[in-house]
């Protein structure tokens, strides 16, 4: 299936909405959870995700636009979100993403990109030569990858809990991610 950019801007505009839905109000325990040593809690993916609208999706569009493959991506570092989420309320941080993520679609909007133009080339720093269809395809599965990974890594809080029920609830037994 080819991404259809207004399918796509559909489900991305969601994204801020599912994130406030699953972390507004919750406690800091919930936020700070953890799979294992490295690996991201919930306010860390929300950071990541803040991080991306800055310097990945829109940047990384435009490179593919105005240089082709002549100018590569810059590197993109997982974990630079870090010093954005210093000190800030989850609130504060929905709230910044939300603003981010309706700027990244308004820009995404503005650049009239039409059918053909997904088929645009640039050039990855890992991954080499990418289409610009697959960038926005990819921006797409990288939310809904993060949005299911912050549910997973809450569902294992209760991993113990649950008791017998554990067999029923296959979450609990996904591998988890790098991040």
């Amino acid at each position: 299936m080819e991404i259809n950019l207004e399918d796509a801007k559909a489900l991305l505009a969601r994204t801020p909405t599912a994130l406030a839905g699953l972390l507004s109000g919750i406690p800091q325990a919930w936020l700070d959870c953890r799979e294992g040593p490295k690996t991201f809690s919930p306010i860390d993916v929300l950071g990541h995700l803040i991080y991306g609208e800055q310097v990945d999706w829109i940047p990384r569009t435009r490179i593919i636009l105005e240089h082709g493959e002549a100018r590569p991506f810059d590197p993109f570092n997982r974990v630079g979100f870090e010093d954005l989420i210093a000190g800030k309320s989850v609130e504060e941080l929905l709230n910044t993403f939300a603003t981010l993520r309706n700027q990244s679609l308004t820009a995404l909007s503005a650049l009239k990109i039409q059918p053909d133009m997904l088929a645009r080339k640039g050039t990855h720093p890992a991954l080499g030569r990418v289409t610009l269809g697959q960038l926005l395809a990819a921006w797409v599965v990288h939310d809904l990858g993060h949005l299911a990974q912050i549910e997973r890594v809450m569902a294992r809080q209760y991993r113990d809990a649950v008791g017998p029920w554990r067999e029923y609830l296959p979450v609990l037994d996904v591998p988890r991610s790098n991040s």
